[in-house]
């Protein structure tokens, strides 16, 4: 018994030794392993084209193109969901009240990547949430997107299947004032709104926007005399008109509300065209008394 124990004891000597650590490691296996990286969610990218305008068309149709060929849709900002709106369990759903506060951060980000405001052009602001797959896998990025419309608008101008196609980057557009984006001198044709040189014959000009207040939509839509009366206040502005018992006088104005959907996002900017009782064949910007006399 002796003689067999005294084997066994050998044997297991034996196989521990076989089991050593080989040189130049610790004979912790454990330490060892690269650590797993962390799961990097996707993100689109500020500086991005798409030939997709549905904000609604998520990761499924993101194919980004060079600005450079024609696109519907530019991404010139991507900003990030927090607080209480990155602890909800789905995403802000598109063209909701709940993206105000990021369509804020769109609104004043477009006006400094176009070198002016958006709403005196033929161009829209749009947010874009994930998906609500990718919300629940943790995204909380929201995409700012600009797209150009054809014709000039004063209504419902925030429709994605409005965009038209463009070639290279929006960056700086309306930085100089005689971007064809921007509205100036127009004339009413049949189905809307035409831009027009402002040495041509027309009676219309766009003269800037008016802050409009906390109220309902519908309060706002039906109080027309109310808009024209702010309207009218932003015309002698861009006219250099003195605003007085004559203005009325010398200036009708034609306005557009947004959306009821952009409303609801928070745009509170009603845009103010003069509506000259004479043909014009000029600009009315700061020309005075002269420019629209009293009839």
């Amino acid at each position: 018994m002796r003689r067999s124990m005294a084997i066994l004891a050998a044997v297991v000597m034996v196989v521990l030794a076989g089991c050593a650590a080989p040189a130049g490691t610790d004979g912790d296996l454990t330490d060892d392993w690269r650590p797993v990286g962390a799961v990097e969610q996707f993100s689109p990218k500020a500086g991005d084209c798409h030939l997709i305008a549905d904000p609604t068309s998520y990761l499924s149709s993101y194919q980004p193109v060079d600005c450079a060929r024609p696109h519907l849709v530019e991404t010139f900002h991507v900003g990030r969901f927090s607080d209480a709106l990155a602890a909800r369990p789905t995403p802000p759903k598109v063209g909701s009240a709940v993206l105000r506060p990021a369509y804020a951060e769109c609104d004043t980000r477009a006006r400094d990547f176009l070198g002016g405001d958006w709403h005196g052009a033929r161009l829209v602001v749009q947010v874009a949430p994930p998906s609500p797959n990718g919300w629940a896998g943790g995204s909380r990025w929201f995409r700012c997107d600009l797209f150009e419309v054809s014709a000039v608008t004063v209504g419902d101008d925030d429709r994605s299947d409005w965009a038209a196609q463009h070639a290279g980057t929006l960056r700086d557009a309306l930085r100089n004032p005689a971007s064809p984006l921007a509205y100036r001198c127009v004339e009413q044709v049949v189905g809307g709104l035409l831009q027009v040189p402002c040495a041509s014959a027309h009676r219309i000009e766009y003269a800037g926007t008016w802050t409009a207040p906390e109220v309902p939509f519908t309060a706002l839509a039906a109080d027309e005399d109310r808009i024209h009366t702010a309207c009218r206040t932003v015309i002698a502005g861009y006219a250099k008109l003195p605003v007085d018992r004559l203005l009325p006088y010398r200036t009708s104005s034609l306005y557009g509300l947004p959306s009821a959907a952009a409303w609801a996002r928070g745009d509170r900017q009603v845009r103010c065209f003069v509506w000259s009782y004479d043909l014009l064949r000029r600009s009315v910007k700061g020309g005075g008394p002269s420019a629209l006399p009293v009839h």
